[in-house]
């Protein structure tokens, strides 16, 4: 198996079987973001205690790229300080847009390596808007100051 198919798998995977899709009882902040490109809508919530991510989970219904997205964020965001987060993200976004390279830490390098599996859609444009949806509806959500916020595709 090569590289690219194993990618796929993990996507596929990830699109099938999503990580922490469920609706949170009692976040302190969360966002809705909608593609209406092709059509998906994520919710995003997330459970801050000061910077630090306690616990982030979402629902929604979208194409496996974007749910394999949400997926693998919620699972590497976990733990993490919301500067971390902004860091995973930007690397993450350069990474997918063709962007200059972002630096990344050596403490996040094997979480920003998993995202790596996402950047293939650089190559599709339209398809860039699905792997950072949930990304987008995560901002949304830290600076809506934990009132219910909207996200931007760009």
């Amino acid at each position: 198996m090569d590289l690219r198919e194993l990618y796929q798998d993990i996507i596929l995977d990830h699109g099938r079987h999503p990580r922490n899709f469920h609706a949170m009882a009692e976040p302190s902040h969360f966002a809705h973001g909608h593609n209406p490109l092709c059509g998906d809508k994520v919710t995003v919530y997330l459970q801050l205690a000061g910077e630090r991510i306690e616990d982030v989970s979402f629902e929604g219904r979208g194409c496996a790229i974007s749910t394999a997205s949400a997926s693998l964020m919620t699972e590497i965001l976990k733990g993490k300080t919301l500067k971390d987060a902004e860091i995973l993200f930007g690397a993450f976004h350069a990474n997918v847009t063709g962007g200059a390279p972002v630096a990344v830490p050596p403490e996040l390098e094997d979480d920003s390596e998993r995202l790596d599996l996402l950047t293939g859609v650089k190559t599709f444009p339209a398809r860039v808007k699905c792997a950072t949806l949930a990304w987008h509806a995560f901002e949304a959500a830290v600076h809506g100051g934990g009132l219910e916020a909207a996200a931007k595709t760009e």
